[in-house]
């Protein structure tokens, strides 16, 4: 169960408040904080990487503390630089390369653990403290009951067919920004760090067909309930909507291909429990809690080692596969995410 933010406070305040003639029992156990998503990320992670630990190390509490995004999370390492309450974080690359370009996090050489030689090449880029810890990527979702024959290509969404019955989220989430590349590429500009302007004038086409670029709660929520009809989400959601909701909503991975993303894990700067962190680190990367967490949810692992169940295997992206894909550096797109943006209200919003 992840902290409420009261329960979270006084957990704190209780800490601080405890007798110094206590401390030397107290220090049997060590309490580690690990800050990821709320929801649909934390239910899964906590029975399938959180509990497991617990019970393979008793000396070491994890307290979860969900949080609906990364910029949430960037935000509360920002406030708490000077005195950090979180051990650990889970999040987006392109936040993480921001935390560690302030020095909110400690640096996680690649030689300084043993299961950091198990893991993909991908997990590891230039410039962030801490390494991947789960892979995923673009789909289009689809309700089965509404969009027949399956769709094959990210072109569906221009269909006038559909017609108000598109739901994208927009840009500066890395989906909006995702469709904005691939529709550069499929209009003929793969370097986006050279022009996104085609991409930007092919979405600013598909507008009318877009019934919210700001969908709340979700996109897989509005093609559950009858909503809309296409959307994009991420595979590990997609996929376990799918699982829960058969023949209501579907997945695929279009012909023009996908771009791929990443979640890193880190130790946060000035902890005062570094090495229950590290602990916590090297358990989550093993081979064994990246296969429970992607036989539950379908994350891509980044332990080259994890063994993936015969349901889970085929639901996931293969190295092949990715390497057939838009090569995207989120970290080279970073620099032009504002601008995108920028374009983006301008072009794609007042044509819908």
């Amino acid at each position: 169960m992840s902290l409420t933010r009261r329960q979270f406070g006084l957990g704190l305040a209780t800490a601080a408040a405890v007798s110094p003639l206590a401390r030397p029992a107290l220090a049997q156990q060590r309490t580690i904080t690990v800050c990821a998503y709320s929801g649909l990320f934390e239910q899964n992670y906590v029975p399938a990487v959180i509990e497991p630990f617990m019970k393979a190390h008793p000396g070491i509490k994890v307290n979860y503390y969900g949080t609906p995004g990364s910029a949430q999370m960037l935000g509360m390492l920002r406030a708490q630089k000077n005195a950090p309450q979180l051990d650990v974080t889970l999040f987006d690359l392109t936040f993480a390369k921001a935390a560690t370009d302030e020095g909110l996090f400690e640096i996680i050489p690649r030689d300084s653990m043993p299961v950091l030689s198990e893991l993909s090449d991908r997990a590891f880029q230039p410039g962030v403290a801490g390494p991947a810890v789960t892979f995923d990527h673009l789909v289009m979702i689809y309700s089965p009951e509404r969009v027949n024959p399956a769709p094959t290509s990210w072109r569906e969404f221009w269909n006038p067919a559909l017609k108000g019955k598109v739901t994208i989220t927009g840009v500066p989430d890395l989906g909006g920004v995702s469709m904005v590349l691939l529709a550069n590429m499929m209009e003929g500009e793969r370097d986006y760090m050279r022009s996104v302007t085609k991409g930007i004038n092919a979405m600013a086409d598909m507008a009318p067909n877009v019934l919210t670029f700001d969908p709340k709660p979700d996109a897989y929520t509005f093609i559950l309930n009858g909503t809309s009809s296409l959307g994009h989400g991420w595979n590990a959601r997609a996929q376990l909507y799918a699982k829960q909701n058969p023949g209501k909503i579907a997945s695929v991975v279009p012909k023009e291909g996908s771009v791929a993303i990443m979640n890193t894990i880190n130790v946060v700067k000035g902890s005062a429990n570094q090495e229950a962190s590290r602990e916590f680190i090297a358990y989550a990367l093993s081979a064994e809690a990246q296969a429970a967490f992607s036989n539950r949810m379908f994350y891509g692992p980044v332990n080259t080692k994890a063994v993936l169940s015969d349901e889970a295997k085929p639901l996931l992206a293969t190295p092949e596969q990715m390497n057939s894909w838009l090569p995207v550096n989120w970290l080279d797109v970073a620099k032009i995410r504002d601008n995108i943006g920028v374009q983006w209200r301008r072009r794609v919003i007042t044509a819908g």
